[in-house]
């Protein structure tokens, strides 16, 4: 069932025994005291991610039936978060939150062996659910850390979850769980009044089932109070608590003034920078799509501005490798089976591990929903290439200047816009160079050195293919040999036509995954001069 050799979960099981792949550290609480999180890795985190894919299905067959709990469950569940949790109790006049003491120890191995033995829906034999408790329990207990914990706690909790729903609806509150924060909400008036015998039912129900209830954490709030579930406001609609958002603001005017900031009294990272400004847009994007309005790049908010003015940052001035932005996805293909092909002549771009497998010592911009909302950066097409430039000039109206903005950084590692070589009338290259109005040496370098520097002292370069075989415009597809160009997949010949007889011929998408797979046979020299040209751009001052 999950695709491992015998002899490979022996190993783990009986050898080298399940406590041996986890490995310990702590994260700081609000609180001041610190959660111990053990992590599975290697072999046994593998194997667990191999067990959860065959749980999820069985959970979703489970979660189906049982109707009742579809609206209860919102932590690790696909579709769910957060934002699903809190969205029952907005606008509510009582809020009740609870917190589980100690959640993920109180699933013992006994309670995992036990629930994959006896449910209904698994009835497994003792020693299958043995081999399960073994392969996700650490020290006796599920660990908050390993993959496998989450949706095993919500298969347990499932009849949890159902009588605490009874006892909610006794006092008409509605429930929602997330993982072992417990959140009650109602309208009802009376209900204050309610709460002691409320409170003392619901513990009784908790401790039957093996948890404890935080005291110190459990609040009953109004409406004329802050209300929060799970981090987010909730008193008239869904936001990030505004504090949240105040420090993290204060994080990134450090970053811009110092090139360092604090998260926790710890120097930060850009990665759990950009995980909190991820979680303030996510409930943005949220709100967006309720609210009726027309949201794109012209009409961003102000926290929107700020997410976006980060990712400028991120990738095209911290950028931690030289960025490659291409007109296309098979771009990227070509050029990675060139690398490859001759790695050794461009060890500044590419390097050959010992185990045979390739690091590319550049990234390549990848095209994604979120850079198309925030850089109108569409899937595929060299638009998206004037558009990055236009926020390094703000010559466009809706595209601030934040490289003027941000003028006190300078830019880590170069950014190269590759265009293909074609300056006709009505061709991308030709439209940007109009647009840019370079001047007569960037002209003169771009068509003899196929690179040049495209805004004053910035690392931002345009690249083009060079012009070959006397054309007077070339695509990426015509620096490979004509032989190359010429084979037959399929019995269908390569066409460079956007139109088609799939009958006969085949197109980009399929010859650039033809290139990728047999890197290694292939002529790349035409490529050379635009790898030169790319070292090049890199290494100007």
């Amino acid at each position: 069932m999950l695709n491992v050799k015998h002899s490979v979960l022996t190993y783990v099981l009986y050898i080298a025994k399940p406590s041996s792949y986890y490995y310990t550290f702590h994260i700081p609480k609000k609180n001041g005291d610190f959660r111990e999180i053990n992590a599975s890795q290697g072999i046994l985190k593998t194997i667990q991610k191999k067990l959860i894919y065959q749980i999820e299905s069985c959970q979703e067959y489970c979660f189906r039936l049982e109707d009742r709990h579809t609206n209860i469950a919102h932590a690790f569940t696909k579709g769910k978060g957060i934002i699903t949790n809190a969205r029952i109790h907005k606008n509510k006049r009582i809020i009740v939150n609870i917190d589980l003491k100690d959640f993920f120890h109180a699933i013992h191995f006994g309670r995992v062996k036990g629930y994959f033995e006896k449910n209904r829906y698994f009835q497994l034999p003792s020693e299958i659910a043995t081999i399960i408790a073994q392969l996700t329990c650490y020290k006796g207990h599920l660990p908050q850390g390993a993959p496998s914990s989450p949706i095993i706690t919500n298969l347990i909790c499932q009849s949890f979850d159902y009588h605490v729903l009874k006892i909610a609806k006794k006092y008409r509150l509605d429930y929602t769980r997330y993982a072992d924060d417990l959140t009650f909400s109602t309208n009802w008036s009376q209900f204050p009044e309610e709460f002691t015998a409320f409170f003392a039912e619901l513990k009784k129900e908790i401790s039957r089932n093996g948890f404890t209830v935080n005291e110190a954490k459990t609040r009953l709030v109004n409406r004329e109070s802050k209300q929060t579930v799970t981090g987010l406001t909730v008193n008239k609609k869904i936001n990030a608590d505004r504090s949240f958002y105040k420090s993290t603001r204060a994080m990134l005017d450090s970053l811009y003034k110092n090139r360092a900031f604090s998260i926790d009294d710890q120097p930060g990272t850009l990665c759990r920078l950009e995980g909190r400004f991820s979680f303030i847009d996510d409930i943005t994007h949220y709100n967006n799509k309720n609210d009726g309005n027309k949201h794109d790049i012209y009409r961003l908010s102000g926290r929107e501005k700020d997410y976006q003015k980060f990712l400028f940052y991120k990738y095209f001035i911290a950028n931690e490798k030289p960025v490659i932005a291409t007109e296309g996805k098979t771009d990227v293909l070509y050029i990675k089976s060139a690398l490859k092909n001759m790695h050794e002549r461009y060890p500044s771009l590419i390097t050959k591990k010992q185990d045979g497998t390739f690091s590319f010592c550049v990234s390549f911009l990848r095209r994604s929903v979120k850079k198309q909302y925030f850089f109108n950066m569409s899937p595929d097409g060299a638009d998206s290439l004037k558009n990055i430039y236009q926020f390094f000039t703000g010559k466009q109206s809706g595209f601030p200047n934040y490289y003027k903005m941000l003028s006190n950084q300078d830019m880590d590692n170069a950014v190269i816009l590759l265009f293909d070589n074609e300056q006709s009338a009505n061709y991308p290259l030709k439209k940007f160079l109009d647009s840019a109005n370079l001047n007569a040496s960037q002209i003169t370098n771009l068509r003899e050195k196929h690179y040049t520097r495209i805004v004053g002292n910035s690392k931002l370069f345009l690249v083009t293919t060079p012009l070959v075989q006397g054309k007077d415009k070339t695509e990426m597809e015509d620096l490979f040999t004509q032989s190359t160009l010429n084979t037959v997949i399929d019995g269908k010949h390569f066409t460079t036509d956007n139109k088609y007889d799939s009958s006969m011929y085949y197109g980009k998408d399929r010859f650039s995954k033809y290139v990728y797979a047999n890197y290694a046979t292939i002529n790349f020299s035409g490529f050379i001069p635009l790898l030169d040209a790319i070292v090049k751009a890199i290494k100007t001052k």
